[in-house]
């Protein structure tokens, strides 16, 4: 067998290494992010629109009294930050169809609040250390808002905030391998660089004509 053909089969055999993997890393990468851009890339048509698609907010307010069992348990935090006592943070849970134990509140001498924001909605409580009267409010702004938050990462907990990470490196890991694709089997799609510029070209005039 000559040089020049040897080197051909093994030019070939590399490529259909290459071929390989790079599918193999592709659908994979595009089966785990299938759901989450899908996600994503309507949450980006909601936000876009959301001064025109925006829900009415329903807001629950409530005042609820503590019972006396429970009012020592005020006078064991000092003025500060920290969490509400086990018993104390049980009893709302279960009184407000909320959870906020391991929630951070701010103690002080005549007050303790705890901010409760989450994905499409604000909400807090407030106790009177004094009587043990407390009030609380939740603004539900519905499903889409909700969704909304999620794609911003908006108050959704660090779990979330991971899974954002953990998406966004399938993403990159989605769109290189496609790139490399691209770039192997351009030879016989003559239209792919011109397709691959117009996507960069477009954006980058729309920033520059027409954001200010």
């Amino acid at each position: 067998m000559t040089a020049p053909a040897e080197r051909s089969i093994a030019h070939a055999q590399r490529r259909g290494f290459w071929l390989r993997t790079l599918h193999q890393w592709h659908w994979i990468s595009s089966a785990a992010c299938l759901v989450g851009m899908l996600l994503f890339a309507v949450t980006g048509i909601t936000l876009n629109h959301a001064g025109s698609i925006e829900g009415s907010p329903t807001v629950d307010n409530r005042q609820v009294a503590l019972p006396s069992t429970l009012l020592p348990l005020l006078a064991t935090q000092e003025d500060g930050k920290a969490a509400l006592p086990a018993g104390l943070a049980a009893w709302l849970g279960d009184e407000l169809d909320m959870p906020v134990a391991g929630r951070e509140a701010e103690w002080s001498a005549d007050e303790v609040y705890l901010s409760l924001p989450g994905p499409g909605r604000d909400a807090w409580l407030a106790i009177d250390k004094a009587s043990g009267e407390v009030e609380y409010e939740r603004t539900d702004r519905g499903w889409i808002s909700y969704l909304n938050d999620l794609h911003k990462g908006r108050n959704a907990g660090p779990a979330w905030g991971w899974f954002i990470d953990v998406f966004a490196i399938a993403c990159i890991v989605f769109t290189v391998t496609g790139l490399f694709l691209l770039q192997m089997h351009a030879r016989q799609r003559p239209d792919t660089w011109p397709w691959v510029g117009l996507g960069l070209v477009v954006p980058v005039l729309l920033a520059l004509l027409f954001i200010h």
